[in-house]
Parts: structure tokens; sequence; C-alpha cells
């Protein structure tokens, strides 16, 4: 696959990012970016279309220079962007390598004989990244986000890949209600990708902290596995969960399956001459794989 991106981190630095979306540059907050920029501060200003920051609340400065909606693509998969009141987009394009790595695992494995396609299930799913690399792949995926109009908003991002007719279960729920009621129901899947929040709400306001539920969303996770499991994709963007924290808490979960774990740091980057921005870990299991832990890209 050709690696092609409307995306690109054009600098760093000072606590904030700015980045590249297609046709329009932004410039927002990011805590990690503790070194100097490389661009002065005219050079950003002269860049960004617009700025978000929260300094005093969440707000927009020349937000009416931003369409309503654009799109752009990385790596063949196109995304609907829109600036929303958190100063997020649609897109986390951190997840670049991973939905590259789960196109490239699917493609590899195919169905068991006699078998229907690999079933995928995607929790705290957002708008659909890694929703769209599975099916993109031919997998079989199963869409759960909390937010409807997150589901919503991926629905229309697999219309706009030309994946609206493939088989995709589009579920707006509760994480652990749902996983749940799919082991009582004894739904299985063959894969589980998982991206959950610091801190979230579900539609009841059942309350979501990852350092209190993640291993009680992981072991329900390992419930609806089935027989002949192929990965698990775990990945947060929460400080203090590095990289050996998800291999272990991953490690325990899915003890006594085999295979091999890796893991290892989101990364932004852009030209050579840019520094490459740390943005979250992640951790995954592939049920192939040789070896416990190691670390990969």
């Amino acid at each position: 696959m050709v690696e092609t991106s409307d995306y690109e981190l054009l600098d760093s630095g000072a606590g904030r990012k700015l980045e590249r979306f297609g046709s329009v540059t932004l410039s927002r907050p990011c805590a990690q970016a503790v070194w100097t920029p490389r661009l002065e501060p005219r050079e950003w200003e002269r860049r960004a279309t617009a700025a978000f920051d929260r300094e005093e609340g969440n707000q927009w400065h020349n937000r009416g220079a931003l369409p309503d909606t654009w799109t752009i693509m990385i790596d063949g998969l196109s995304f609907r962007l829109s600036g929303t009141n958190f100063g997020h987009l649609g897109i986390f394009p951190e997840q670049r390598a991973q939905w590259a790595w789960i196109r490239s695992l699917l493609a590899t494995t195919g169905p068991q004989p006699g078998a229907g396609p690999v079933s995928v299930l995607n929790l705290f799913a957002y708008s659909g990244g890694a929703t769209l690399a599975a099916a993109h792949a031919g997998a079989e995926v199963c869409h759960l986000d909390a937010s409807k109009g997150m589901v919503q908003w991926a629905r229309e991002n697999a219309e706009i890949n030309g994946l609206a007719g493939r088989p995709i279960r589009w579920i707006v729920d509760d994480t652990h209600k749902f996983l749940a009621r799919e082991i009582k129901r004894g739904r299985r899947y063959d894969a589980v990708i998982l991206d959950p929040p610091t801190f979230g709400r579900g539609q009841n306001d059942e309350i979501y902290k990852i350092e209190r539920h993640l291993p009680e969303t992981l072991a329900l996770c390992r419930q609806v596995l089935s027989e002949r499991p192929r990965f698990m994709l775990l990945s947060a963007h929460t400080p203090g969960f590095s990289p050996v924290v998800l291999a272990n808490v991953l490690t325990q979960a899915i003890d006594g399956l085999g295979g091999g774990i890796a893991s290892g740091e989101m990364i932004l980057a852009g030209a050579r001459d840019v520094l490459p921005l740390p943005s979250g870990a992640f951790a995954r299991w592939d049920s192939r794989a040789a070896g416990k832990l190691g670390t990969g890209k």
C-alpha cells in the first residue's frame, strides 16, 4: 500500500502543536510538547487557519475561517472532519500506524476454511478509523460507542469510503453493558479493538474511569473472544498509561492464549526536521506472533 496523507505535523513546542489537515492548518494545545518550537511565532500565526485553546475555557480563534466540514484522506481512508467545541476534529492521526497494522494483519489472515469473514469488535470506536480499516480489509465489524452523534459520524465516514454496504453493525451503548449481553447471548469475535477514554460517560450517565475500569473491560473482552481469536489492540491517551502499563494489563487479559504482544508509543510525525510528537500508547496481541513481549511501531 502506498502511504499518502492529507495530514502533516508541521511543528510543535511550547505546549502546542501545528498540524495540517488537507487545506486546513490548526494550532492546538499539546501538553507533551515541552520543547521549543522550530518555527517562529509569526510563522505559526501566518500558517494557522484557526487556533484552539483552553486557557479561559474551550474556545476557537478565527473559527469563522474553518469550513463546517471537510474531507481528508490518509493512506486510502477518507475522513470527514469538523471542528468541535472541545477542539477535536473527528480523527486521531496518531492511530495511523494501528490502522495500517489492522489492514495488513487481516489481509494475511482471511476467514477460516468454511467460516465467514473475520469478526472484529471495535469498542469506544469514536469516528471509526479502526472500523474503516477492518472493513476495508474484508472483516465483519461491530462498531460501538456511547455517543449517538459519533456513531452517526462513523457511519458517514463509512459511506464516503464506499463501505456502507459492508457487514458493519452500528451500536450506541455502554461498553460494559453491551459486553455482558454479548457474553450471555454467546456472540463471539475473532478480534477486539479498544481505545478507552481517561474519563467517559455513557448514555445513562454511566461513569467510566480508565484506571478503575480497564482491567474489568479487558476481562469482559476476553470472554467474547472466539475459540480461535486473531488479535486484540489496546490504545490509550491517558497520561501515565505507558506502553509497559498497557502491555502488562493486556498480558494478564490474554493469559493462556499464546501468541505475542508488541507495545509502543503512538507518534505524530512530520518532515525530517520536525520533532516527533508522542501522543499516547498502544499494546497489541497477535495470536500468531512468537514471543511474549516486544516493541512495535
